[in-house]
């Protein structure tokens, strides 16, 4: 099995996206119980552009107890899977829990702000991408006015006089 994993991550780092899908749907069939091969077959659904088909391999690998890296990616693929096909609300739980797990990843808080954005709540969105701005730039022009950008960053209807 892991030689027909690793065979299938390959096929995908080489953009033979449909042979890479088809064998990990392949092992899917035959180790229902793994997973991180339903992860890697929810991705390899994304990158073809069949988010709703992700959903359930998404789901199913993180209730067979996914962890570590693994886990971290697939709870950002199922919650941006879930944004783009508008299911804001599931999309914003999945990346609250992404966020509490790994609270250090810029990446998911990225893609909570957009989930944010489409629930509505632009003034939440643009402080969390303002702090992750400050906290990850290496824009020596940004860095220089770090401390009032994250002073503005939940004040940006306040006028002051």
């Amino acid at each position: 099995m892991k030689a027909k994993l690793e065979r299938a991550i390959f096929l995908r780092s080489q953009n033979r996206l449909v042979e890479s899908n088809s064998l990990l749907l392949e092992l899917v069939k035959a180790h229902p119980e793994n997973a991180v091969v339903h992860y890697q077959c929810a991705w390899s659904f994304d990158v073809l552009g069949k988010e709703s088909d992700a959903v359930p391999y998404y789901e199913k690998a993180i209730a067979l107890g996914l962890s570590g890296e693994d886990l971290e990616g697939a709870l950002l693929g199922l919650g941006s899977t879930y944004r783009t096909l508008g299911n804001y609300e599931r999309s914003k739980l999945t990346f609250e829990k992404g966020i509490t797990l790994f609270p250090n990843n810029h990446a998911l808080r990225v893609f909570y702000a957009m989930t944010l954005y489409n629930l509505n709540q632009p003034k939440q969105a643009m402080e969390i991408l303002l702090n992750c701005l400050v906290e990850t730039t290496s824009d020596e022009k940004v860095k220089q006015y770090k401390r009032a950008i994250q002073f503005y960053a939940d004040k940006l209807d306040q006028v002051w006089e």
